[in-house]
């Protein structure tokens, strides 16, 4: 594959991320209304989520992370559930409040002003 095709590949993958994200946050909200609780409807998206990794992860046969892999891990790198759920419920509870673009501009915005700090300053392993 040229590296043409192959990063217009990359391209039509990171915006059909995005479409599925719009989408995420719409679905999660309207469960939200449906169950009327954050939380609950915060729960299933999870349960959703982790359900199709668990496929992912028996389609590409990947090996179960051995203990001593584990335990060579930064403590940090096991908050990545935490700060989705804070995510994943801010989201559920302003899509509705502020609408879809709104929402989705200004969280694009603050991923933008932390993509920087994180780049400038390398946090969480991310390269200078």
């Amino acid at each position: 594959m040229s590296h043409l095709a192959t990063l217009f590949l990359f391209a039509a993958a990171s915006a059909g991320a995005g479409v599925s994200f719009v989408i995420q946050q719409a679905v999660n909200a309207d469960l939200r209304n449906g169950l009327g609780s954050a939380a609950w409807a915060g729960f299933v998206s999870y349960v959703g989520g982790t359900i199709c990794m668990l496929l992912l992860g028996l389609i590409l046969r990947d090996p179960l992370p051995s203990p001593g892999a584990v335990g060579q891990t930064n403590w940090w790198a096991w908050s990545g559930g935490f700060f989705g759920a804070v995510y994943i419920a801010i989201s559920i509870l302003l899509v509705h409040r502020l609408g879809a673009a709104t929402f989705i501009a200004l969280l694009v915005a603050g991923q933008m002003f932390a993509s920087l700090a994180f780049d400038h300053f390398g946090l969480f392993g991310i390269p200078r």
